[in-house]
């Protein structure tokens, strides 16, 4: 068995991304790695995901070869669309900040099971050895601590130790290389369970993706193409334990999201005649950062590193930004740059803090309902405001446009105001 020079644990979007910039030599002035990608599924799998790339996601596609391929086998989102319990909505199109332009005009709802196959056909193409079928349980050491390789199961059965000078994590949000590493942290807050699944024949389903926000959870919906529609549930752990898992019968998480539809009129009005095409999926708790993203000889990316809240979308773009930006900095780590991979990790830190206190920000909003509706009562009265909200979710948009202090007077203004105000460039307030 050869050696690799790097090691990559997950074939998900930040994996097999991380993998074909690696072989590829992107950046780098002496060419390809030799790259090794394992997973313990066998592809194509589906996945439990809101299925969404944001607008900005088009540029790392467009690096990676793969964003026609992509763009082509997806249905196009215009913005997203937010309704609170009473009713009020909060709607911003990706095209109605003319200040900002993202890469790609629209975003762009796939399924998992076509967007993991590009991806992983693509790192092939470049050269990855990639394996499927085989779990990873465990990272070897050499005598000073620093990790070599990794300990996995075959679909045979048989023990197997792959040896890597780098070993990367991307296998998700319960990592084993995270664990193993011990650089996992279970945030306590939130804790959100999802559950995702497809149907055909949901009512009202427009070009925008939908968050629907009640008071005790909520439900993303958006077209994903051939008729098929992605339908996720987000319950807080506790709600669920409590509310509905004593009344799961055997095919649990179809249980519990129809016992949630059911219980929002509203909502129910748009499945009388909808039909579920696919399995309900469960994943979570959410809340997962580890303390850092690197350790010696290992680096993780994607959920590995960080997953927050699925509600502003943005999971894949960050993989595939985390994906780039580790690819730049393994190749130094290979080297001499024995400190590589912490600036990896200062890099993710300085480039992605703002976003995660927007993220925050977003989360006790829809935790809150109060809180909720007094910001669905500003965006409806500054229509602006929420345009630039949801280029900053759609990732072309600096986060640090909301975060300044004139946005935020703005947006309390109209939320408590009740005046109409004026349009200002808050994006230099």
């Amino acid at each position: 068995m050869t050696q690799p020079d790097v090691l990559v644990v997950g074939g998900g979007p930040s994996g097999a991304a991380v993998a074909a910039f690696l072989a590829r030599g992107q950046g780098q002035s002496q060419g390809g790695l030799q790259v090794t990608l394992i997973d313990r599924a066998r592809f194509p799998r589906p996945k439990p995901c809101a299925e969404y790339l944001s607008p900005q996601a088009g540029r790392l596609l467009d690096s990676l070869g793969v964003l026609d391929a992509v763009a082509g086998n997806s249905v196009d989102l215009s913005g997203m669309e937010v309704r609170a319990p009473s009713g009020m909505k909060i709607v911003g199109d990706f095209g109605a900040v003319p200040q900002f332009r993202p890469y790609h005009p629209r975003g762009l709802a796939i399924p998992r099971l076509v967007l993991d196959t590009i991806l992983l056909q693509r790192s092939r193409a470049e050269g990855v050895e990639v394996v499927e079928g085989e779990r990873v349980t465990d990272l070897v050491r050499d005598g000073n601590g620093i990790v070599r390789g990794v300990r996995s199961l075959g679909a045979d059965g048989k023990e197997h130790t792959r040896w890597a000078r780098i070993v990367i994590g991307a296998d998700g949000l319960r990592s084993v290389v995270a664990r193993r590493a011990q650089l996992a942290h279970q945030a306590r807050w939130p804790r959100r369970i999802a559950f995702v699944t497809h149907f055909r024949g949901v009512s009202g389903v427009g070009p925008r993706g939908e968050m629907l926000v009640e008071h005790d959870g909520y439900m993303g919906i958006a077209a994903v193409g051939g008729g098929s529609i992605n339908v996720s549930l987000v319950l807080e752990q506790s709600r669920f334990a409590k509310e509905y898992s004593r009344d799961a019968g055997g095919d649990g998480g179809a249980d519990v999201m129809m016992q949630w539809i059911s219980r929002h009129p509203h909502i129910a009005a748009r499945f009388t005649s909808a039909e579920r095409v696919a399995p309900v999926q469960a994943t979570g708790p959410f809340a997962s950062r580890a303390r850092k993203a690197w350790g010696p000889g290992v680096a993780l990316v994607g959920d590995a590193a960080d997953f927050f809240d699925p509600f502003t979308g943005e999971g894949m773009y960050s993989a595939l930004l985390g994906a780039e930006a580790l690819a730049h900095h393994v190749p130094q780590a290979l080297g001499s740059d024995h400190n590589a991979l912490r600036e990896y990790d200062r890099w993710r830190r300085s480039e992605l803090s703002a976003k995660w206190r927007v993220e925050w920000l977003i989360a006790i909003a829809v935790a809150q309902p109060w809180w909720m509706e007094r910001a669905a009562r500003a965006f409806a009265r500054r229509p602006d405001l929420g345009h630039l909200l949801v280029g900053v979710t759609g990732d072309f948009v600096p986060a640090r446009a909301v975060l300044r202090t004139g946005y935020v007077a703005q947006l309390i203004l109209a939320a408590f105001a009740g005046a109409s105000l004026p349009v200002g460039d808050v994006t230099h307030a």
